[in-house]
C-alpha cells in the first residue's frame, strides 16, 4: 500500500508539471482541421465518417450535374426548334405517353440509386459504437464545458480573446485581435491567424480511438461541430444526444458552434487535439490532477 501511494504521488506530480493547461499536448502537432481563405472544398478528412460524406457529396454532384446539363440541353433545343421564327404554326398535341412514362421512371431510378449509400451513411453516423473515451459537451452562452465522463473531471473552453481569457486591463478589447490576444494565443501554442478558432483549454484525445461525445446545452440550442471529423450535433437543453468519431491523424482540429445561439455565437469555437496514445496518457494524468478527477488505478508488481 505504501509503495502504491508513493507511485501515485510521484506520477501525479510529474503529470501535473507536464499538463500546463494542456498546451504541451499540441507540441509539434500539425494544424490539420482549419478553414482556409477562398476554400472551395471540404477540409481534409480525418475520419472514416468524413471520407464517406465526401464520397456521398461527390456522388450526388455527378448526378445533379448530369441532370442540370440534360435540362439545359432540353431548354436550348426548345428555344431553337420551337421559337416563333422556326415554328410559326404551333403544334396541337396534348400529351405524349412515352415521354410521360420516361419522366416518371427516370426520377424513380435516380432516387433508388441515391437511397442505399445515403441510408448506409446515416446508419453509420447514428449507430453509436462502444466508446474508448466518452466526453460530455455542454453548450453555454457562449462557451463549451467538456467533461471526461470516465474520469470524473471537466473544464470550460473559452475562445482565446474572450474576457475570461484576458487580464482585467485587456478585457475591454475582448473579441478583438489585439497584442494581448496574440500574446495569449502564442502562450497557448497557437498562431496569430488562429484567432477566433483556438480555445484556452482543448479537448485532447488519442489517435485511432473511438470517441463518443454526449451533447447537450444549459440554456439555448447550440451545435457541436468539427468539419474535419464529419460530425455535427445540435445541443438541446434537457436532451442528451450522441455522436462518435475515430480520428486517424494526429493534429489540431477546429470546430464551431453551428447553431445561432445569441449575440456571441461567432465566438464559441471548439479545439480538439489528436495525439499519440502515450501523450494522451501523460496529459490525462495531469488533467486528473489539475481538474480533481478520479485518480487512475496504479498497478504494482506483486513480490514473489
Amino acid at each position: 500500500m505504501r509503495v502504491a501511494n508513493i507511485l501515485n504521488t510521484v506520477s501525479a506530480a510529474l503529470a501535473g508539471t507536464m499538463v500546463a493547461g494542456g498546451a504541451f499536448a499540441q507540441d509539434a502537432l500539425e494544424t490539420v482541421g482549419i478553414p482556409v481563405d477562398k476554400g472551395l472544398n471540404f477540409q481534409e478528412p480525418a475520419t472514416e465518417l468524413m471520407r464517406d460524406i465526401i464520397w456521398m457529396d461527390t456522388f450526388l454532384l455527378y448526378i445533379i450535374t448530369a441532370i442540370s446539363l440534360f435540362v439545359t440541353l432540353l431548354l436550348i433545343i426548345v428555344l431553337v426548334r420551337f421559337n416563333k421564327r422556326a415554328n410559326p404554326v404551333p403544334a396541337t398535341f396534348t400529351h405524349n405517353s412515352l415521354l410521360e412514362v420516361a419522366w416518371t421512371i427516370v426520377p424513380i431510378v435516380v432516387l433508388i440509386a441515391i437511397i442505399p449509400p445515403s441510408l448506409t451513411l446515416l446508419f453509420k453516423q447514428q449507430e453509436i459504437p462502444p466508446a474508448d473515451i466518452t466526453i460530455k459537451a455542454t453548450g453555454n452562452q457562449w462557451y463549451w464545458t467538456h467533461e471526461y465522463v470516465d474520469h470524473g473531471f471537466e473544464f470550460d473552453s473559452y475562445m482565446i480573446g474572450h474576457p475570461a481569457t484576458l487580464s482585467d486591463e485587456a478585457a475591454g478589447d475582448a473579441f478583438k485581435k489585439t497584442p494581448a490576444t496574440i500574446a495569449a494565443l502564442e502562450e497557448a501554442g497557437f498562431n496569430a491567424d488562429e484567432f477566433l478558432l483556438a480555445t484556452d483549454t482543448s479537448i485532447v484525445i488519442p489517435v485511432n480511438k473511438t470517441v463518443v461525445v454526449q451533447v447537450t446545452a444549459s440554456d439555448v440550442i447550440h451545435s457541436w461541430a468539427i468539419p474535419a471529423f464529419g460530425v455535427k450535433q445540435d445541443a438541446v437543453p434537457g436532451r442528451l444526444a450522441e455522436l462518435w468519431f475515430k480520428a486517424e491523424k494526429e493534429g489540431v482540429y477546429f470546430g464551431q458552434c453551428s447553431e445561432l445561439c445569441g449575440k456571441d455565437h461567432a465566438y464559441m469555437p471548439i479545439t480538439v487535439k489528436v495525439v499519440s496514445e502515450e501523450a494522451y496518457d501523460t496529459w490525462l494524468k495531469g488533467a486528473i490532477t489539475e481538474y480533481a478527477g478520479t485518480p487512475l488505478p496504479v498497478q504494482v508488481a506483486s513480490a514473489n
